[in-house]
């Protein structure tokens, strides 16, 4: 006497303990390589590789700030976001006129991302007013630095520099000065 039972056994992929132990596992693996991917992907540009050289350039830029403060130096800054236009006017033009060269470079520098810094060249439009065009239009806070060169690969050359912050969410203007007191 023997009895079979006749079950209908069904492939690992169809057992319901199988998906109840090892889905959420899967789940969590595949949401994993989500966030890893995210985390690479969007990362903050706030990681200095060469310590030495950036002291260097801080010293350098403190210069160039003590220089300008002797000058007398300061500069208004003003956006017009509508237009991308950039106006920059110096109240006080010092006596020597040499060093207020034709063109300026203000270079506006993102507090995160690296990759939205952005050169602006300005022109001379008469005495002590200048003006340059944005090529993106900023949101948020910005840190500015006015330099007396051409190109951003001369900035290390600059007899003076002027800096300042801007936040777009309060306001299209600001006041660029030396950095020492």
């Amino acid at each position: 006497m023997t009895e079979s039972i006749d079950e209908n056994v069904l492939p690992w992929y169809r057992q319901f303990w199988f998906w109840f132990v090892f889905g959420p596992l899967i789940f969590i693996i595949i949401l994993c390589g989500f966030t890893v991917s995210i985390a690479l992907n969007n990362a903050d540009d706030v990681i200095i590789d060469n310590y030495y050289k950036e002291g260097r350039m801080i010293n350098q830029t403190l210069d160039q700030d003590k220089r300008a403060k002797a000058l007398g130096l300061s500069a208004e800054l003003r956006f017009d976001l509508e237009s991308g236009e950039v106006i920059l006017r110096f109240p006080h033009i010092p006596d020597d006129a040499s060093l207020i060269p034709e063109q300026l470079l203000l270079f506006m520098s993102h507090p995160v991302k690296a990759s939205r810094d952005q050169p602006i060249q300005l022109r001379a439009m008469g005495a002590g007013q200048y003006h340059g065009e944005l090529a993106i239009r900023p949101e948020y806070a910005w840190y500015l630095t006015l330099y007396p060169v051409v190109e951003l690969a001369q900035r290390n050359q600059a007899d003076w520099s002027l800096s300042g912050e801007i936040n777009f969410s309060k306001g299209e203007s600001t006041l660029l000065q030396p950095r020492v007191n």
